[in-house]
């Protein structure tokens, strides 16, 4: 064999030549992710590992995500993760545990009415789904779409990798980027919905919360929700562990571990291996564009539906509720807060509203992974 036939069979061989159009749109979406996740600071925990995967999968010839018994006998590296680890839901579910251990549910405690604006602006939810019913979407995949208007995305990627793995990239890119878009999406939406005499609203500073109430919440919720809807069990129940790691007091390694080392270790899995479902095959469909779409009409009714529900309690409180901290119910813990908080303190320089705020913001963890649990209990029992 001669030089020039060496190589030849050398670029035969490489990844150049088996490289398609749709890899290299793919790269470059990759490339969006990864330039909107470090130059523009848009959920960079996750998107960067997402985008990062997405790069991996779309070399071609590399093997890392082929199913067992191509490559190799256990299939690629980042295949085995995502059949380990995100397919069998154990990431998603730990990840909870983790969202739990950072959650101070202590403002909705404080005011409890919040809980109500946590389950108001779920309503983005029922809407997507029923609008990607109407677009031709199986039922199980349309409530996993819908859950995008939750903002919540370990509980996207939860359902999405139960009921839709056909649809988990699509569906975890566009819950991540649309919660990295909360502060452009929900301003417009919050002030063509209330008037500036309702945004200028003063709220009193929040009660102290005791350590009894702290300790008591999660146990309670564990096992009340864990009554009546048996299918929350593995998220909010794990919520709920994690919480009471963080509120007890007395096992402070086990809490900063979740926080912390848990948390990063769950986030890189999690997010490299769903990148790496994002190959052209499997992203570059039409079904990608809908649930893109589908993704910001979700955020967009949710965001409504806290706004109008703090409406009503503000004209049942006799205007001492502000109505945006309604908006804060789309749980992207903590950027719907801020937000609703800047658009508060844009319209009177006194109006402090974030913690506020964080109490629908925290609510709506539980509202979503609620929700996400109705679907399950309801689709899956068909």
């Amino acid at each position: 064999m001669d030089n020039l036939e060496r190589i030849g069979r050398l670029v035969s061989d490489s990844g150049f030549a088996a490289l398609s159009a749709g890899n290299l749109v793919m790269i470059g979406v990759g490339l969006i992710l990864l330039y909107l996740a470090i130059g523009r600071g848009f959920e960079p925990l996750l998107l960067i590992p997402i985008a990062f995967g997405a790069l991996l999968v779309n070399l071609p010839l590399s093997g890392i995500f082929d199913p067992a018994g191509t490559s190799s006998e256990h299939g690629g590296i980042l295949r085995m993760v995502y059949e380990v680890g995100t397919a069998t839901e154990i990431l998603p579910v730990f990840m909870f545990l983790a969202l739990g251990a950072l959650t101070d549910f202590g403002p909705a405690l404080a005011n409890p009415i919040t809980f109500f604006l946590g389950g108001a602006a779920q309503l983005g939810v029922f809407v997507a789904m029923l609008l990607a019913v109407i677009l031709g979407f199986r039922i199980e995949a349309a409530a996993a779409i819908g859950i995008i208007g939750g903002a919540d995305g370990p509980t996207s990627i939860y359902i999405a990798s139960k009921m839709a793995p056909e649809n988990l990239g699509a569906i975890a890119v566009a819950s991540y980027t649309y919660m990295s878009l909360v502060p452009l999406i929900q301003p417009p939406v919050i002030r063509l919905l209330t008037t500036k005499k309702e945004r200028s609203v003063e709220m009193p500073q929040l009660r102290k919360v005791t350590r009894l109430e702290r300790i008591l919440f999660p146990i309670t919720v564990a096992l009340l929700v864990g009554l009546l809807l048996p299918a929350a069990v593995p998220l909010i129940g794990m919520m709920m562990f994690g919480n009471l790691l963080r509120e007890c007091g007395v096992v402070d390694r086990l809490s900063k571990t979740a926080q912390n080392e848990l948390c990063n270790i769950i986030t890189i899995l999690l997010g490299i291996s769903v990148g790496a479902t994002m190959g052209a095959d499997q992203f570059l469909r039409p079904e990608t564009l809908k649930v893109i779409a589908l993704g910001l009409i979700a955020f967009i009714f949710s965001t409504a539906g806290g706004v109008l529900f703090g409406k009503l309690l503000y004209l049942v409180t006799g205007g001492k509720v502000n109505p945006v901290i309604g908006a804060a119910g789309v749980s992207a813990v903590p950027m719907s807060a801020r937000t609703a908080h800047l658009e508060g303190l844009r319209t009177n320089p006194r109006n402090f509203l974030l913690m506020h705020a964080m109490g629908p913001n925290v609510a709506g963890v539980i509202g979503t992974a609620v929700a996400a649990a109705v679907m399950i209990s309801v689709l899956q029992g068909r």
